[in-house]
């Protein structure tokens, strides 16, 4: 059994990576009182780390110095990093759990990954619990669809609602809430690479109004024009994060037995954008700043020049 508080909001909760999930639920939580310590591996640095700095100061957010100092003083810890670091960060937090804090386990992984995490965690004395976020989570902020899964969900659902979350338990057998994630994702990350590579081909040959006229006769619930320049502006901004997700949707393709032809590309496409971004191409170079445009057609726009400007280097070095 464990120790903890039975009222979640005298808990100390501690959230392992403090990019845009973790300040919106640090956001939410505060106005609760509920205490917070965060950690994230860009606090290391005095450049990438002063803006989260700034915000904890602002929100009364205590930062930690490691993920043993994080998880040593948590009584739940949300973890809420890039796909590929979940793993990681379960095998860094296990040693200092404390016995019986709960883990949830927030990233886009496989169902592998996260029984992987769960060992890690379960066998330092902490409590695993997968979460599934269904949805993009700045609309809904701490009221995110979730999922949890594995043989604590059922006792945790209803505390993470009392905290103000919209869980709900998928299964009591881990690795159910993810697959439904990652299937998921595999239609909604495809979709937004879709859109950016289709609506950027047909910018070029100067087609786009027929296109997306054709569209929307298939397709009449969806705004096209609105819709194309979401998914533009958040694969910009998100590129990264999302490419690492993918990754980790071929994986669950592939621990079904299949060939993940789709996801594969879908994750090349969102790394793609997420190079240009980090070269500067929408913002201030290093920096995945938002679309700088409504419009997706500007944002294509500027990755044609960008693959013409390199097309005609090479010709160039040819020539040469």
């Amino acid at each position: 059994m464990t120790a903890l508080a039975t009222n979640p909001r005298q808990w100390n909760i501690g959230l392992v990576g403090y990019g845009e999930v973790g300040r919106i639920l640090a956001e939410d939580l505060r106005k609760q009182d509920v205490r917070v310590s965060a950690y994230d591996l860009k606090l290391r640095s005095d450049q990438t780390g002063q803006p989260l700095r700034e915000h904890a100061g602002q929100h009364g957010v205590a930062l930690t110095a490691s993920h043993a100092d994080l998880a040593a003083a948590a009584d739940f810890i949300v973890s809420a990093v890039t796909a590929s670091q979940a793993v990681p960060v379960a095998q860094a937090c296990a040693p200092a759990v404390k016995p019986g804090a709960w883990f949830l386990d927030f990233n886009s992984a496989s169902p592998g990954a996260k029984q992987r995490a769960a060992a890690l965690i379960d066998g330092g004395g902490g409590r695993y619990v997968e979460g599934a976020v269904m949805t993009s989570i700045p609309p809904y902020r701490i009221k995110v669809p979730l999922l949890l899964g594995g043989g604590g969900a059922s006792e945790l659902a209803p505390l993470l609602v009392e905290l103000g979350f919209a869980a709900k338990v998928a299964s009591e057998k881990l690795g159910v809430a993810s697959a439904v994630k990652m299937c998921r994702s595999v239609m909604i990350k495809g979709l937004e690479a879709m859109v950016i590579e289709s609506f950027t081909t047909a910018r070029a040959y100067g087609v786009e109004d027929a296109v997306l006229a054709s569209l929307k006769e298939t397709f009449p619930g969806i705004d096209w024009e609105k819709q194309g320049a979401y998914f533009f502006q958040r694969v910009i901004e998100h590129g990264r994060r999302r490419s690492e997700e993918v990754r980790e949707v071929a994986e669950t393709v592939r621990e079904a037995g299949l060939t993940p032809w789709s996801a594969q590309g879908t994750a090349e496409r969102q790394a793609w954008i997420a190079d240009l971004a980090d070269e500067g191409l929408f913002g201030q170079k290093g920096t995945t700043a938002f679309a700088r445009s409504p419009d997706w057609r500007s944002e294509a726009d500027r990755i044609l020049a960008n693959v013409a400007a390199k097309n005609d280097k090479k010709n160039n070095k040819k020539d040469g």
